[in-house]
């Protein structure tokens, strides 16, 4: 798998400057980030266990929970702590995505997405498709919201 895609969204969304205040009613840079490193390690398990032959599922609802994400940045001791957190997780991401095989990349892992309680996926995803939507989609989206 070609990783490059994956490493550029990675380091616009770790390059990108923090806006001062939220909009109403949306997550701040810390819980933003939060996110992001709840879903990083959520692909990372995923991919782990297709490399490993288990079973695995791909749901992102503890990404999204207001006491999950407020642990996370305790324990990762705040933006900056969750800015190294999620730079090592995605150059672990891309190693690991960058030696699968094809046979890995088609597995199908079923899958629950969510986004602002609206259910996007409900149905299993290949491997391969799940980390193209990491690079296309969820870490752009991210990017531009801080």
């Amino acid at each position: 798998m070609n990783t490059d895609p994956l490493r550029q969204a990675y380091d616009a969304l770790l390059a990108a400057n923090p806006r001062a205040v939220p909009p109403p009613g949306e997550w701040n840079t810390e819980q933003i980030l939060a996110h992001v490193s709840l879903v990083s390690a959520a692909t990372i398990s995923t991919v782990v266990a297709v490399a490993s032959g288990t079973i695995s599922t791909y749901d992102n609802r503890p990404s999204q929970d207001p006491w999950t994400l407020e642990r996370v940045i305790a324990l990762a001791g705040g933006e900056t702590g969750l800015r190294e957190r999620i730079r090592a997780q995605g150059e672990a991401l891309c190693a690991l995505a960058g030696v699968l095989s094809e046979a890995e990349l088609t597995t199908k892992v079923p899958a629950l997405l969510l986004s602002n309680g609206a259910c996007l996926v409900d149905q299993p995803l290949s491997l391969g498709d799940i980390l193209a939507g990491i690079a296309d989609a969820e870490l752009p989206g991210h990017t531009k919201q801080l």
